[in-house]
């Protein structure tokens, strides 16, 4: 009788085969949703308003809960610059939106709050996409900005290397941060 020299190869094979267990025995991770974020005293926000014509010096920003409620307005005062106190307890994310005098809806901007620690927030076209394209990815969630942003963020082809970016495009090209 010959010896069979597969018998050794075979036998490594299946217990190799039997360690890896297709993934059945691994043990789950269960993420646990983060604890809503607020604001825990009195928070002052502020930044500057523009559209791609520049500055934008006259209207009001307003501060809403996500559910719409106006929670603090100001008015520009031949300025872009705003600032505007959100109450302490304000349930994070909170929008912060331009409208222009006449509250002409079509030019209104946005720009959203998720971040407690963040006070700088300026207001503009490229907020307001990322704002509305998180939106629709189901909410103003840190994943959900960070995609907006990085599909909302346009880097001129000249600024490109062959890798990809040079520099920081969320800060440079306009991007949320």
């Amino acid at each position: 009788m010959k010896p069979n020299k597969q018998g050794p190869l075979l036998a490594g094979i299946l217990i190799v085969a039997s360690l890896s267990g297709c993934g059945q025995d691994q043990p789950k991770t269960i993420v646990a949703p983060s604890a809503p974020k607020s604001f825990q005293q009195t928070k002052t926000l502020h930044g500057t308003v523009s559209n791609n014509s520049g500055p934008v010096k006259v209207g009001s920003v307003s501060l809403y809960s996500e559910n719409g409620k106006e929670l603090a307005r100001v008015e520009l005062s031949d300025s872009q610059r705003y600032q505007i106190e959100a109450p302490a307890g304000t349930q994070l994310p909170v929008i912060l939106t331009y409208t222009p005098p006449g509250g002409k809806s079509s030019e209104a901007m946005h720009s959203v709050v998720i971040y407690p620690d963040v006070s700088k927030y300026d207001i503009n076209p490229t907020t307001t996409a990322i704002a509305n394209s998180a939106k629709t990815m189901g909410g103003y969630t840190h994943g959900n900005m960070v995609r907006a942003a990085e599909g909302t963020a346009h880097l001129p082809q000249a600024n490109k290397t062959t890798a990809g970016f040079r520099g920081d495009p969320t800060t440079q090209y306009g991007g949320w941060h």
